[in-house]
């Protein structure tokens, strides 16, 4: 086995040296089956657009779950030829978590986009093929987890089943939920899931639960055979349009209440969900873990429950009254801080919460709900003593993306007295599965840090950049400095900063001429730099949230927030070095200096490289680490280097009214598109650029 990696990579290799244009990283579009199960070790065929020929590694999110790449034999002096499809073996641990994974594979021509892996405790049963008649369904007996594809239009499954007299079964799919991270899918399943009497009657159906993908519990009162039916609700269909579908007699957790638990805390529960056992209390203590938001199996008679979406807190925890609180007048009292465990139960309720403030007192208020798969659409608002509203949010947004959940940041109260809280579902609606968590503390000023993209190309001897942005929050002013761990051997980092007044920063990585391939998940992180004046001068590591990004139909480019940055070292590519003739420059107030920059093109590669310092998209920046009042003169530079050119230069220009910066990190990058929307971007080595302060009018001065 291991000989046939060793040839494959050798002849991979050797392949860099042929005639080539516009290579790309692979761009994962489905594994089928989907789905593995615990503590087994299965085979999944994975699809790609671009190569995956030469893949060595396969890296995979969290813990209990390694994979693998099935070697295929190559003959010896065989021309490499371009591979869209191949095996991946993946092992599973009997206790890995359930749930979804991401995963990648990295190539030569470095790691690909992200796929999800579904882990399961059900047998997995592959879909023939054959079963897209009512008269034809596949027969399949359950517990199980179905896997299969709506691969074509009008495409229907059919999976046959025997139960026993008053069973009870769940039905979850996973498949919408699945393509997310698909870069190049320009259209998404809306799966609808029917339950069938032998003879074809509709007993039950099930549309959008989890988002688009749908749930169904159903009891059957008598024994027989029956039908299970999966297609897409437009009768649309594709290829790459994966399915699980989870079935089994336990029971299944939708929810707790409470939802937000004290950390190192034995709590009771509430179960919420489908099949509960008669006494729905559930008496636990959730694993300490880092952030607060979790997803563990709460211990049942004889097992662990699927795994349930909980919040951890180190807040004085506040449990909702039972009485009625839906005025200000009958408010509960709440101090700050607290989290409040609370829950609309019927419909059109409305929870009130007073809590008393001083004149100045910066507080903030967010809800979690959603998030945690709650049904609640939560609708906050700030109220004073007479029920005047002071302010109201309905959804938030972190970083590039909105949720149905409510913040209130840095509300001030207007004078010493008492406010209240009132929150309700948008809708008016209510249930048992309307459970929240509602934080109320004071406002501390901090940053959240995003970084684009989710992986890092390198070669030996070159460079590559990844951008940080930081959201200030609170009025948090300060520098912010970058810094990334778990490189791979013989990389280094050029760590740079988020100035004050800028919202980006750059990390840039130069591999050594001795590199060899290699890929390894990164920890990008930052830290307030130590100003005694800053009130978050004591913030620790904040970690990035790392995106992938998405081509979007009509050419836009997506994110999407996904659990590791890769950092890989591959061959060569198109373009070998970007050479600066100067890699520091100072610029008065006022005054232009010009970078000389010279491209080295892969032998054969002679597109189209487009120069550039910031990392944009149709107008769109998503990273610019320029010092403020400092631009680039378009007019003056030459950054289209077409037809072969090598030789560029980019003209900087600072404005008469810049302030002072000294070193500000920024790297020269060649652009090369591989659609109309992704592009491959290679990186100079550091350019620091500093603005001086400004020349006295009278020098004698």
């Amino acid at each position: 086995m291991c000989l046939r990696i060793s040839l494959l990579l050798l002849l991979t290799l050797l392949a860099a040296g042929q005639t080539r244009s516009q290579t790309s990283y692979p761009m994962l579009m489905s594994i089928r089956p989907v789905a593995t199960q615990q503590g087994q070790t299965s085979e999944h065929t994975v699809r790609s657009r671009y190569d995956l020929y030469g893949a060595y590694k396969v890296l995979v999110s969290g813990d209990g779950v390694q994979g693998e790449v099935v070697p295929h034999s190559v003959k010896e002096g065989e021309k490499p030829k371009k591979i869209e499809s191949l095996k991946v073996r993946f092992t599973v641990a009997a206790d890995a978590q359930p749930g979804v994974r991401d995963f990648r594979l990295a190539t030569p021509r470095g790691v690909s986009t992200l796929g999800q892996l579904v882990v399961t405790r059900g047998t997995v049963v592959l879909e023939t093929g054959d079963n897209d008649a009512l008269s034809n369904p596949q027969p399949v007996q359950f517990p199980a987890t179905l896997c299969g594809a709506i691969e074509k239009a009008e495409d229907i499954d059919y999976f046959q089943f025997s139960v026993d007299a008053n069973t009870s079964l769940s039905f979850h799919v996973r498949s919408m939920r699945l393509q997310d991270r698909i870069h190049d899918l320009q259209q998404h399943i809306d799966p609808i899931l029917t339950l069938r009497s032998k003879s074809g009657a509709t007993l039950a159906s099930s549309d959008n639960f989890y988002s688009a993908d749908p749930f169904l519990g159903y009891r059957f009162e008598d024994a027989g055979d029956y039908l299970l039916e999966i297609r897409d609700v437009r009768y649309h269909g594709n290829t790459y349009w994966e399915y699980s579908i989870e079935v089994g007699a336990q029971p299944f957790v939708l929810n707790t209440y409470p939802i937000g638990l004290a950390a190192r805390k034995a709590t009771q529960v509430e179960l919420i969900g489908f099949s509960i056992p008669s006494n729905p209390i559930a008496e636990f203590q959730v694993p300490v873990q880092q952030g607060k938001a979790v997803e563990v199996g709460i211990p049942l008679e004889s097992t662990l429950s699927n795994p349930v979406p909980l919040i951890v807190t180190d807040l004085p925890v506040t449990t909702e009254q039972a009485q009625e609180h839906a005025h200000i007048e009958n408010a509960q009292r709440v101090p700050v801080p607290t989290g409040i465990n609370g829950r609309l139960s019927r419909e059109g309720e409305i929870d009130c919460y007073a809590f008393d403030a001083k004149k100045g007192d910066v507080l903030t208020f967010e809800v979690t709900a959603r998030r945690r798969q709650s049904a609640v659409d939560s609708h906050l608002r700030i109220l004073d003593g007479n029920g005047k509203q002071l302010q109201l949010n309905d959804d938030l947004r972190i970083g590039k993306r909105g949720f149905s959940d409510s913040l209130i940041e840095s509300w001030t109260a207007p004078a010493d007295g008492n406010y209240v809280i009132e929150l309700r579902d948008v809708h008016l609606r209510g249930g048992p599965r309307f459970v929240y968590f509602l934080e109320l503390t004071r406002s501390k000023p901090y940053f959240q840090l995003f970084a684009d993209t989710d992986k890092t190309q390198l070669a030996p001897g070159a460079a590559g950049v990844i951008f940080v942005r930081a959201v200030r929050k609170n009025g948090f002013s300060g520098t912010i400095e970058l810094g990334i761990e778990h490189l791979p051997q013989g990389v280094t980092a050029n760590c740079g900063r988020i100035l004050p007044d800028g919202q980006d920063g750059c990390i840039i990585l130069e591999a050594g001429p001795e590199t060899t391939l290699s890929a390894t998940n990164v920890f990008i992180h930052g830290k307030a730099a130590g100003n005694k004046s800053e009130p978050a001068g004591d913030i620790s590591k904040i970690r990035a949230t790392q995106y992938q990004e998405t081509y979007l139909p009509g050419g836009g480019r997506g994110h999407w927030p996904v659990e590791m940055h890769t950092v890989a070292i591959g061959q060569p590519g198109d373009v070998l070095e970007i050479a600066l003739d100067n890699y520091e420059i100072t610029l008065q107030p006022g005054e232009t200096r010009k970078i000389n920059v010279e491209v080295k093109r892969a032998k054969g590669f002679d597109k189209n490289v487009t120069l550039d310092v910031m990392y944009q998209h149709l107008g769109s920046i998503y990273g610019n680490t320029l010092p403020k009042g400092v631009t680039i003169d378009a007019n003056a530079s030459k950054t289209l280097l077409t037809a072969g050119t090598t030789q560029g230069q980019i003209v900087f220009k600072a404005d008469a009214k810049a302030s002072p910066v000294d070193r500000q990190q920024v790297a020269v990058m060649a652009n090369v598109s591989i659609n109309f929307v992704m592009k491959t971007t290679f990186s100079s080595k550091p350019l620091l650029i500093s603005v001086a302060n400004p020349k006295p009018d009278n020098p004698e001065d």
